[in-house]
């Protein structure tokens, strides 16, 4: 059996200029912003400093996917739209990736897989999803100069469709759709995030307004600005 080859071909041209498509050109990712992101990423240390609340009871000497680099692949797939976790089956292998998240793109080794990466969403303990918040609330509060008098936080809520019927995914009548609820905070005056809290779509965000204020003031009472109440 032969195998099939595309055969390159032309397009017009655009202002005299040549234009074909061709199909060798390897492996190509679609994703190159990554790289940036990473970076970014690597300069704020975010991935390893949620890491370092997280008990990892792995052998060090036997581990082939420190959590650093799992929480890296996951916050990098979710920002570049891919929010389920069984797309690392394929992006696991995708060059732009790895190479944001510190391998080299054809002879690094591939990044860990949707069980490992599924196995990790589940481990954490309420205790360790608490000091994850206390983290993005630590660096909210280090990207003041000099702490402020005072700060108004905006907190709402917002629709996160469940495609499924996963645990505390409700039908809300508001937003006419099965859902999770997760509660967002920011800071009005420069439109920064400094908190986020997920939860079931009948809860009345409301309710936890006074709780995700009392945890951010003791949270930052040492390390920034305190919180008044919300707008």
């Amino acid at each position: 059996m032969t195998e099939d080859s595309l055969l390159p071909f032309s397009f017009p041209a655009v202002d005299r200029k040549k234009i074909t498509a061709a199909f060798d050109g390897g492996r190509i990712t679609s994703d190159a912003g990554v790289v940036l992101l990473g970076q970014a990423e690597r300069r704020r240390g975010l991935a390893d400093k949620l890491a370092a609340v997280i008990a990892d009871p792995r052998n060090p000497l036997l581990m082939t996917h420190p959590l650093g680099t799992i929480l890296r692949t996951r916050i990098l797939a979710i920002a570049c739209g891919y929010e389920d976790a069984d797309d690392l089956d394929h992006l696991r292998k995708d060059p732009a990736l790895k190479l944001s998240c510190g391998r080299l793109p054809d002879t690094g080794d591939d990044l860990c897989s949707l069980p490992t990466m599924s196995r990790w969403e589940n481990a954490t303990t309420l205790r360790e999803i608490l000091k994850l918040s206390g983290v993005l609330i630590d660096f909210y509060c280090a990207s003041y100069a000099t702490p402020p008098q005072v700060v108004t936080l905006d907190i709402d809520d917002t629709c996160d469709v469940a495609h499924g019927h996963q645990q505390l995914s409700l039908f809300n009548a508001h937003h006419d759709d099965r859902c999770f609820l997760p509660i967002l905070v920011h800071d009005t005056r420069r439109g920064a995030l400094s908190r986020s809290s997920c939860g079931p779509a009948r809860r009345r965000p409301t309710r936890k307004c006074a709780a995700i204020c009392a945890g951010s003031s003791v949270a930052s009472a040492h390390t920034g600005p305190q919180p008044r109440s919300p707008s």
